[in-house]
């Protein structure tokens, strides 16, 4: 039977209005907790029974804020990470990783197979109405809480697939064989990919929708990461190519860096990508004026530089970094006295707590400290200890067998011992393995050159803990009386290597006044 049209009308009315109302009811459905995004969803196949968040709150913190969910019988999981803001985090499923994007309001369906992460993740609103007529009857009528849920299970969808195009594509990475490139094939390259990459982005801006917050953070990311590569690509390239010197670069190869908005760009502060480039741009210029990373006074150079050229925020983080690269090189005078600045500076003490405490941490590893002792039992089971080599140049190798890039080093390790043979120098490689088997076969067969130790409970260990170990392969250099000279040499891959060690005899305890200047001038 035909409805009338005067009641076809009402009836349809009255069914859209209907479901208006659901829909304002459920975009109106408060978090579980104010300022809080929500991650619900289902694993598929799962590995592992738990899915985490990991968040760093501040940029000077190498410890992770993280946000824990188990996986029900099902695989399904709910959490909730409280949030002052907009920010980057990871989604943590076993070892796999993959980005996001979060804020207070974001709330998102989550899915992946357990075995491949990256590769699978996919997004979705809750409680926005889906399906193409769904859509066309509700896009002008979705509650100010829907839309915003859109938008960021927009964004995340943007980065799983940014991710899958760019990322995990080796050829649009800066990578070993197109390091090797001269100047105009690298250029060449690095506008190839961030043109494609500009496109990608502004594809998906036109074509959904975006926060300006994400929309901000994305252009930033393509930005500024094209921008660090391009500025240290002649210090890279140095490295990695042995048979040659370093590159002199055109003269307009740097004319990228007189764009005032690549350095004064408010939108981008909290992206990581542009704080490494602000440092990295510091660095350019304390070489331009001739000051190296190796002479005394560099980082002061690099801090009063810093101070001069960059205002508000930016000033701060890039001073910050400055003074945790000082930390992590060992100069603590002078990281002593530019933290006494930084602390006027810093008058909120927004990143001053977190720079307190590292300093805190390298200072007892700085240039100048007695190096923390051990004893230890070689592969061949003798008993030996650290101080026992007082008298001699030490370089001083943790690493791991099951490590690829300390694998890696080994032959390099062999080379710096044939060329030392016979100098008033030892090369002493703590192994943080957690099984003794493997250490001792592999030191035993390849007949390792220098003294083999193994600190038993690998990176959890006393010793470790010591030398405020975070990752292997780490190197330290000490001077004749057994105190640090670099806390960060030249790795053993390095052709720089052999000239610093060459350079190292007979300096023990040059630094040792810095060391007795600490006591009245630390972080307070």
């Amino acid at each position: 039977m035909k409805l009338p049209f005067t009641c076809l009308v009402t009836w349809v009315l009255c069914w859209a209005l209907a479901l208006s109302a659901q829909a304002q009811s459920a975009g109106a459905r408060p978090a579980d907790v104010a300022g809080a995004a929500i991650l619900t969803g289902r694993v598929t196949n799962p590995t592992t029974d738990t899915v985490a968040v990991s968040i760093r709150d501040s940029p000077f913190d190498a410890k992770e804020r993280i946000s824990y969910a188990r996986l029900n019988e099902k695989g399904e999981f709910r959490l909730s990470v409280l949030l002052s803001g907009s920010t980057k985090a990871d989604l943590v499923y076993g070892d796999a990783v993959a980005d996001l994007f979060l804020d207070p309001g974001t709330d998102l369906d989550v899915r992946f197979k357990g075995d491949d992460l990256p590769g699978t993740v996919k997004f979705k609103a809750n409680d926005v109405p889906t399906g193409f007529a769904t859509k066309l009857r509700n896009n002008a009528n979705l509650t100010d809480a829907q839309r915003h849920r859109q938008q960021m299970a927009n964004a995340n969808s943007y980065l799983a697939e940014f991710d899958e195009q760019f990322v995990s594509n080796d050829g649009f990475q800066v990578l070993p064989d197109n390091i090797q490139l001269y100047e105009a094939p690298f250029v060449s390259f690095l506008d190839y990919r961030i043109k494609h990459e500009q496109n990608f982005l502004e594809d998906r801006a036109a074509r959904q929708s975006f926060t300006i917050d994400f929309y901000n953070y994305a252009k930033a990311e393509i930005t500024y990461s094209n921008a660090n590569d391009r500025l240290t690509f002649p210090d890279l390239r140095e490295q990695v190519v042995s048979t040659e010197g370093r590159l002199t670069m055109t003269p307009g190869y740097y004319d990228f860096l007189r764009d005032p908005n690549l350095l004064n760009d408010q939108t981008a502060i909290s992206n990581e990508q542009f704080q490494e480039f602000l440092l990295n741009y510091v660095h350019y210029m304390a070489a331009q004026q001739k000051h190296l990373r190796t002479d005394p006074d560099f980082y002061p150079f690099c801090y009063s530089l810093a101070s001069k050229r960059l205002n508000g925020t930016m000033k701060l983080l890039t001073l910050g970094r400055i003074l945790q690269e000082s930390f992590r090189f060992g100069h603590v005078r002078q990281s002593s006295a530019m933290l006494a600045d930084f602390r006027n500076l810093d008058s909120r003490k927004r990143f001053l707590p977190a720079l307190d405490s590292d300093f805190s941490k390298h200072k007892a590893l700085a240039i100048g400290a007695q190096a923390p002792d051990f004893r230890l039992l070689t592969a061949a089971g003798d008993s030996v200890r650290l101080s026992s080599f007082q008298g001699k140049l030490v370089y001083l190798n943790f690493w791991k067998s099951t490590n690829g890039l300390c694998l890696r080093d080994l032959a390099y390790a062999q080379d710096l011992n044939k060329r030392f043979e016979g100098k008033n120098i030892v090369f002493v490689n703590v192994a943080l393995d957690e099984l003794e088997a493997p250490w001792k076969q592999l030191v035993t067969i390849k007949k390792l050159p220098g003294v083999h130790v193994r600190a038993m409970g690998g990176m959890r260990s006393e010793i470790a803990k010591a030398y405020n170990l975070t990752e292997v392969p780490t190197y330290f250099l000490l001077g004749e009386d057994g105190t640090i000279l670099n806390p960060k040499p030249k790795r053993m891959s390095s052709r720089a290597a052999v000239d610093e060690i060459n350079q190292s005899f007979g300096k023990a305890g040059i630094y040792s006044a810095a060391v007795s200047q600490l006591s009245g001038s630390g972080a307070k």
